[in-house]
């Protein structure tokens, strides 16, 4: 009966014991911060370790590399050109932020501690390592950490103002970048120069140097503005880098506009040139066109004068003529009876005049 109750006892404490790594692992999950998991934590080169990854965002592209002198707790030293570029693979992310990809292991260019550092390609930067034993590759220890203080982006960055009038014309667009960094060394940082880059397209980012004036404290943090501007008529999908002390600390994907105004004014003009010349070769070809009978040009013809309106109009008293004859088959002075003369046959309508006798014939 002892030995029965003993059993039930010894798997309660068992549970006990187990419940808070099980809680623990599921916390971990539900934080969802990005992580990494590989199948093996040592293999030889050519050979190959499946990644596992979960926390990311759903449907982001990442890269994976095998890095040389990097651990997860201080990072990758000397950012991708202590990685394996040539043998990286990219995948991207389900819809819970999950993924799976195998990637083959080579040997970096510099020597291990080595992890499999995997990171962001686009969007908001973030990134995860894993601790990998790349079997006959040359092992050195890592460089001192600075005993100053180590600046981190404990916030998403973004780009503040607008674009005006004059950026539509072709002026250079500038934004501002603004971040919140945090101090999570032991020393104070004063004055820190940061590196903004600006790459367009798949180019690589032009680097600036933007010098923030002030002093963080350990554990402290600060809002950070730093401006950002392009060439005159840039357009197109630029990435706006933030780099301090070597290491990459975010990305800001920035769309820029195209200026139609620069287009519009070469409409404008290729419209007028052509009206303009055409207008001078105009008035060239009347310059020296010959000049017509009468020595007036057919542009130098005077205009008629434009009558009054009726209303302002006076017209002349016209001369009282007397009436001539203009029958075609006489002139006033052949006509009969002088110039003052009929213009019908003449008869005698005088009630006086007598009357010509006519001879009696026999009865």
């Amino acid at each position: 009966m002892t030995r029965k109750l003993r059993i039930p006892a010894l798997m309660a404490v068992l549970a006990l014991l187990l419940l808070p790594c099980l809680g623990a692992g599921t916390a971990s999950a539900a934080d969802g911060k990005p992580a990494v998991q590989l199948s093996t934590s040592q293999a030889g080169t050519g050979g190959s370790v499946t990644v596992n990854g979960s926390g990311w965002r759903a449907h982001t592209l990442l890269m994976l590399l095998v890095c040389g002198r990097a651990t997860p707790a201080r990072g990758v030293i000397g950012g991708t050109n202590s990685c394996a570029n040539g043998d990286g693979r990219a995948v991207t992310t389900d819809g819970h932020g999950g993924f799976t990809r195998k990637l083959p292991v080579a040997e970096p260019p510099v020597p291990c501690p080595c992890v499999v550092h995997v990171a962001t390609v686009t969007g908001a930067r973030a990134e995860a390592d894993a601790v990998l034993d790349v079997a006959g590759h040359p092992v050195a220890p890592l460089p001192s950490a600075p005993a100053g203080g180590r600046l981190s982006v404990i916030s998403d960055t973004r780009l503040a103002g607008s674009s005006g009038l004059l950026t539509w014309f072709g002026a250079p667009p500038s934004r501002t970048l603004v971040f919140t960094v945090g101090n999570t060394g032991t020393g104070s940082i004063k004055d820190p120069v940061f590196q903004v880059g600006t790459a367009h397209g798949v180019f690589a980012p032009e680097w600036d140097d933007q010098q923030w004036h002030g002093t963080l404290g350990p554990g402290r943090k600060a809002q950070v503005r730093l401006p950002v501007e392009l060439s005159a008529g840039a357009h197109g999908d630029y990435t706006v880098s933030l780099k301090y002390d070597g290491r990459v600390l975010a990305e800001q994907p920035w769309g820029v506009g195209r200026p139609w105004g620069v287009t519009l004014f070469w409409i404008l003009l290729c419209l007028v040139v052509p009206a303009a010349v055409f207008r001078a070769g105009m008035a060239v070809v009347d310059r020296v066109r010959p000049r017509r009978p009468g020595g007036v040009r057919h542009r130098g013809l005077p205009r008629p004068a434009s009558p009054l309106p009726g209303r302002f109009r006076r017209t002349a008293p016209e001369a009282t003529t007397p009436p001539t004859s203009n029958l075609p088959w006489f002139t006033p002075d052949s006509a009969p009876g002088g110039p003052a003369g009929r213009l019908s046959a003449p008869h005698d309508d005088s009630p006086t005049s007598p009357t010509t006798p006519t001879p009696k014939g026999p009865t």
